[in-house]
């Protein structure tokens, strides 16, 4: 199975350049093939930064987890394609990098994973209360605390820490 792929991507890789190259001449296909993987690189350091800013704002709560993973997903396989010889894996890698095309893409492959794996957990860090001690209620006794409780902000209510 692998072989038989390689030998697709082989016979439409050589079409898409004869082609081309017939087209527009040999010296212009060459140079178009040249063209993409440089506009590639120059985008994909310009994305990757994004994808990396957009995984900071997910961990503070500003996005969502599928979107920053989505993105990410959507850049690193353009960059795969960019890397893999041709001029159709070549074309194929700059609309994965390209904003317009990838914002396209990603509720696709936000609905596909959600659907596949389920949703994400929440990055946001929750607030952390920590350990309360109420001394409102008169709990504490000659500088010994009687009444305390463990707030963790993702259960209701208090839970009591030692004797309550």
């Amino acid at each position: 199975m692998p072989a038989a792929l390689f030998v697709t991507y082989l016979v439409v890789e050589l079409l898409a350049l004869i082609g081309l190259a017939q087209l527009t001449g040999i010296g212009w296909a060459l140079l178009i093939l040249v063209a993409i993987s440089g506009v590639g690189l120059v985008l994909l350091g310009r994305q990757g930064r994004r994808v990396f800013d957009r995984f900071r704002r997910a961990s503070r709560g500003e996005v969502t987890a599928e979107s920053a993973l989505a993105d990410g997903v959507i850049v690193a396989t353009g960059s795969v394609l960019l890397f893999v010889p041709g001029l159709v894996t070549g074309v194929l890698g700059l609309l994965a990098l390209f904003p317009p095309t990838r914002a396209l893409m990603r509720p696709l492959l936000e609905k596909i994973a959600t659907r596949r794996f389920g949703p994400l957990p929440s990055f946001a860090p929750s607030p952390y209360r920590g350990m309360v001690v109420d001394a409102d209620s008169g709990d504490v006794v000659d500088g010994a605390v009687v009444g305390q409780w463990y707030d963790d902000g993702h259960t209701p209510g208090r839970r009591a820490i030692g004797p309550a």
